[in-house]
C-alpha cells in the first residue's frame, strides 16, 4: 500500500504549533501521524509547504519520491491534519482489505480518500491543490466513517485527552517494555527514582530508553516519556502528558504535549498546553488553563474568535520561544515562534518579539540574534546546525513580519 500525506490550505489555522513543522509531525497521544503511516504502508509520500521541504527531506528519510518507481495500486490519501489515533488506522485497514475506493470528509475538508484497483489514482507528481481536485473529480463513494482532524491548535489538547490511552496501549502491545511497577512500563528498566509515587488507575505510565528520573516524583497516568528525557526531582506529571525525546522537565505538568528538545525543568505549572521544540521556560513560569469564571475558553487566532467548547485550555507555544523567571501566561494564549517573554502575558504574542508589556516594552527580536541563539542551543545538545535550520528561521521571520505591528507601525529592533 502507498500513503500520501498532504497539507491543505488550512495549515495556518494550526499556527503557531505547525509554523516550524509539518502537520503530520504533531505529537499527540504519543504518536505522530507519519509514525502510523509508516507502520501501515510500504511507501509514504508527503506534500508539504514549500519552505518545509528541505527540513522534511532530511528529518524524515526514506520517503517515497518518483525516483522510487510507480505508486502501489492501492493508495490512501490522508490529510496531514488527521489526528494520529491508532483506531483510525485500524478502521481504514478494514476498508483497504475490501479493496473498494471511497472518501471520508470532515467539516473542514477531505480527511482521506482510498483509491483501489476499481478506481486508481492517476500516476505522476501531485500537488495539494491538484490532489484535492483529483479526489473531487473521481466522485468516490462516501465511506461511512468519522475521521477527526485538527481544526485549530487547541485541538491538540482536546485530542491528547481523548486518544492517549488507546495509543499508549497500542505501544505496549507492539513494543518491548518491562513492567517495573503496577501499570508502569520501561523500555530499558529505568529506575523510578527514590520515593516515587505512581498511579496508573486511569492509564499506563510509559518510559522509553535513556530516561532519567529524580527522587520524590509523582506520576498519574496516562503519561508517556520519550527517549533520553530527564525528569527532575519533585516533578509531578499527570493526566495525559506526552514528553518528546531529550526534554527536561520539572515542576507540575498536567495534560500537555512537550515536543523534543524543550526544557521546563524548574518549578511552575504547565497545564492543558502544547509546547513546540527548543523552548525554554524559566524558573517559576506558570500558565493558567482555567478562567476565573469557569466558563468556556475562547481562543483568538489572527483576530478570529474561536469557541473551543473546552473549560481547560492553557498555552500554545511555538518553537524556540523563551520565558524569563516568574513569567505568568493567562488562559488560552498563543505564543509565536522565537519570541522572548517577561512578566505577565495577557495577550497573544507574535513571533520574533521581546514581549515585556508589563514593563511597557514590546520590541522585535532580530533574525541574526535568533540564528546565533539556535547555534548555541544546538551545540549544547550536540545537534548540528544545518543551512536548512537557519533558512527555516529566516522564512518564519518573513512570514510573520505582518504580526509585528504596533499602532500600525512596525516594532523597533
Amino acid at each position: 500500500m502507498h500513503i500520501i500525506l498532504f497539507e491543505d490550505h488550512r495549515n495556518t489555522q494550526l499556527f503557531p504549533a505547525t509554523i516550524a513543522r509539518p502537520e503530520f509531525a504533531l505529537n499527540t497521544g504519543t504518536y505522530q501521524l507519519i509514525d502510523l503511516a509508516r507502520r501501515f504502508a510500504d511507501n509514504v509520500e508527503v506534500i508539504v509547504r514549500p519552505y518545509l521541504k528541505e527540513i522534511v527531506k532530511l528529518d524524515y528519510p526514506n520517503l517515497w519520491t518518483e525516483t522510487n518507481g510507480k505508486r502501489a495500486e492501492t493508495v490512501l490519501v490522508l490529510n496531514a491534519r488527521v489526528v494520529p489515533h491508532i483506531d483510525i488506522f485500524n478502521v481504514l485497514q478494514e476498508h483497504i482489505k475490501q479493496g473498494v475506493s471511497g472518501v471520508i470528509t470532515a467539516p473542514s475538508g477531505i480527511a482521506c480518500a482510498l483509491f483501489c484497483g476499481d478506481n486508481p489514482l492517476p500516476a505522476g507528481a501531485v500537488g495539494a491543490s491538484q490532489l484535492t481536485g483529483i479526489i473531487d473529480d473521481a466522485h468516490l463513494p462516501p465511506l461511512n466513517e468519522s475521521v477527526p482532524m485538527f481544526e485549530y491548535a487547541h485541538d491538540i489538547v482536546r485530542h491528547q485527552l481523548r486518544i492517549m490511552n488507546d495509543n499508549l496501549n497500542d505501544r505496549l502491545r507492539n513494543g518491548a517494555y518491562q513492567e517495573i511497577a503496577d501499570g508502569v512500563f520501561s523500555a530499558d528498566g529505568t529506575p523510578l527514582g527514590q520515593y516515587a509515587v505512581t498511579d496508573a488507575s486511569e492509564g499506563p505510565i510509559v518510559f522509553e530508553k535513556g530516561v532519567k528520573i529524580g527522587p520524590f516524583c509523582y506520576f498519574r497516568g496516562p503519561v508517556y516519556v520519550g527517549p533520553n528525557a530527564r525528569i527532575n526531582g519533585y516533578t509531578a506529571l499527570k493526566d495525559a502528558v506526552t514528553l518528546g525525546n531529550t526534554t527536561k522537565v520539572g515542576g507540575e505538568v498536567e495534560c500537555a504535549v512537550i515536543e523534543s528538545y524543550s526544557n521546563k525543568q524548574h518549578h511552575g505549572f504547565l497545564g492543558h498546553s502544547y509546547l513546540g521544540s527548543w523552548i525554554n521556560l524559566g524558573a517559576g513560569t506558570s500558565n493558567s488553563d482555567l478562567k476565573n469564571t469557569y466558563g468556556e475558553v475562547i481562543m483568538d487566532y489572527n483576530r478570529l474568535k474561536v469557541k473551543t467548547g473546552m473549560q481547560f485550555v492553557g498555552s500554545i507555544i511555538g518553537d524556540y520561544a523563551k520565558t524569563a523567571i516568574n513569567t505568568s501566561i493567562f488562559t488560552g494564549k498563543t505564543i509565536g515562534a522565537c519570541s522572548m517573554l517577561y512578566g505577565f502575558i495577557t495577550t497573544n504574542v507574535p513571533s520574533f518579539v521581546n514581549y515585556a508589556r508589563t514593563f511597557g516594552q514590546v520590541t522585535e527580536v532580530g533574525i541574526d540574534t535568533l540564528v546565533q541563539t539556535q547555534a548555541r542551543m544546538f551545540a549544547r545538545r550536540n545537534v548540528e546546525q544545518r543551512p536548512c535550520d537557519i533558512q527555516l528561521l529566516r522564512d518564519i521571520y518573513e512570514m510573520t513580519r505582518h504580526e509585528r505591528q504596533l499602532a500600525n507601525e512596525p516594532l523597533q529592533l
